[in-house]
């Protein structure tokens, strides 16, 4: 017997006894030979930036080679507009709030005022977890942002939430790539904990994708999954020198020309992960996603140099630090050769960051007892949409302490619900009420609160009442 099955029969019985573990799907058996995952996540990585989604001035085929041979979602959205609690719905099905996450992991301090943990629990159920638990080799690379870093010394390694082996960046602890002349580097490296490699920020993503794939040769008689979790479009934007070179047409605004150099660079590095996965044979058996944390980046430096930020949310409203549909409506990409239909488009499915968890354990052959906020959207990755069961929720920010998008027009309030086609936000406090068609309005332009007072009550009935629900 594979130890897969194996395995799987051992959690069936366990069930009755631990709730969260994994059993197998509807009772059935699993498949023979499990796809392999690579999830990749690119962090600050707007609704518009990649070609697949509209006309740019510089285009991603390789990114674009997920959408051609796989199908490209309009309708997904992120837990947060901001990377810590955005990272952590996508590792565990949940919303971050039930963790205590509305914002990003600061220094102890910081994260005190704003009442933030320092770390996620790590008694938490992953996605990695449960697939480790069913016989896949698990591996995170990249960005982690889920505890560790600045002055918290304490957190658990990212091995504890389930992954075999793990090449981090600042924001974690473990082995770690970190950035030559950067204080948050600097920070990390005297908390130690882990083997430290210095290198230029345009230097990681090469080095992270030599690292998938040398995971990928060891693992490959087995399944895997991988966490390719990237910051090329993160500013600040430290280019090659080369890579900014061929940019010169956009020198007027220097920002702009940063930001498409290391866009072209992550975008050849993909493309050489995904013909690296061409030419072991394995494309056909790997489902590769691809998504961003939240919206590109809004400091209000920007604004004060007159120039505009770098990345792209259009058409929407917002963009990160923001509930507008700017800062948590991203891309997201799924290709699986055979069994996911090429070059197609859903604009129907709405979908949301904590349906990964059960959906690509569906994909595995699994079923959790966990109780994931997300719903099985496998139909839908398959390229038959699905209608959402229940609406999405979300939280950003607390008290008076969080970060605020540089433009005042994408300053939303601080919860938002979507059901259907209609969104509304509001404040907790019951103020800055607004409601939108998102089907006539995707831009947010138009308060629907006055003129449908009666839906705008009940769905701030219920909104206000999952706040309440949260820990």
């Amino acid at each position: 017997m594979k130890p897969i099955l194996k395995f799987l029969v051992f959690a069936c019985m366990l069930a009755m006894v631990w709730p969260d573990a994994p059993c197998m799907a509807g009772g059935a058996e699993p498949p023979a030979d499990p796809p392999n995952v690579i999830f990749i996540l690119i962090d600050d990585m707007g609704y518009s930036d990649l070609s697949a989604y509209g006309e740019l001035p510089v285009k991603t085929p390789h990114i674009d080679r997920l959408a051609r041979e796989g199908i490209r979602f309009t309708n997904f959205y992120v837990a947060s507009p901001i990377c810590s609690p955005s990272r952590v719905a996508l590792m565990t099905g949940r919303y971050p709030a039930r963790y205590g996450f509305h914002s990003y992991l600061d220094n102890r301090e910081r994260n005190r005022q704003r009442q933030m943990p320092h770390y996620l629990d790590p008694g938490a159920r992953t996605l990695a977890r449960t697939l480790k638990e069913a016989g896949y080799a698990t591996a995170h690379i990249g960005k982690w942002h889920m505890g560790g870093g600045r002055d918290v010394d304490d957190a658990p390694l990212p091995t504890e939430y389930g992954f075999d082996e793990s090449l981090a960046s600042f924001e974690g602890l473990g082995d770690r790539l970190l950035i030559k002349g950067d204080g948050l580097s600097e920070a990390s490296a005297a908390l130690g904990r882990g083997e430290i490699t210095w290198v230029e920020k345009h230097q990681m993503t090469p080095v992270y994708v030599d690292r998938t794939l040398d995971f990928i040769k060891r693992h490959r008689e087995q399944p895997f999954y991988i966490d390719l979790w990237l910051n090329d479009v993160h500013d600040p934007h430290r280019p090659d020198p080369a890579h900014r070179a061929r940019f010169m047409r956009f020198a007027n605004n220097r920002y702009r020309q940063d930001f498409y150099a290391v866009l072209y660079q992550l975008d050849l590095e993909i493309g050489r992960l995904l013909d690296s996965l061409d030419a072991m044979g394995l494309a056909k058996n790997t489902v590769v996603v691809l998504a961003s944390d939240n919206g590109p980046t809004d400091w209000p430096f920007y604004y004060r140099e007159h120039v505009e930020p770098p990345g792209s949310a259009d058409p929407f409203r917002g963009r990160k630090w923001s509930l507008y549909e700017g800062g948590i409506r991203v891309p997201f990409l799924v290709r699986w050769p055979g069994r996911i239909p090429a070059g197609a488009v859903d604009s129907t499915t709405v979908m949301h960051s904590t349906d990964l968890f059960p959906t690509i354990c569906s994909l595995a052959g699994l079923k959790t007892a966990h109780e994931s906020d997300g719903q099985n959207m496998r139909r839908a990755w398959e390229g038959n949409a699905q209608l959402r069961k229940d609406p999405l929720f979300w939280e950003y920010g607390r008290g008076d302490v969080w970060l605020k998008p540089g433009n005042p027009r994408f300053v939303s309030p601080k919860l938002a619900m979507r059901e259907k086609n209609m969104k509304l936000l509001i404040n907790p406090d019951s103020t800055g009420i607004a409601l939108y068609d998102l089907a006539e309005d995707p831009a947010e332009n138009h308060n629907l609160a006055e003129k449908q007072p009666e839906l705008a009550r009940d769905m701030a009935a219920r909104l206000l009442a999952w706040k309440r629900s949260m820990p």
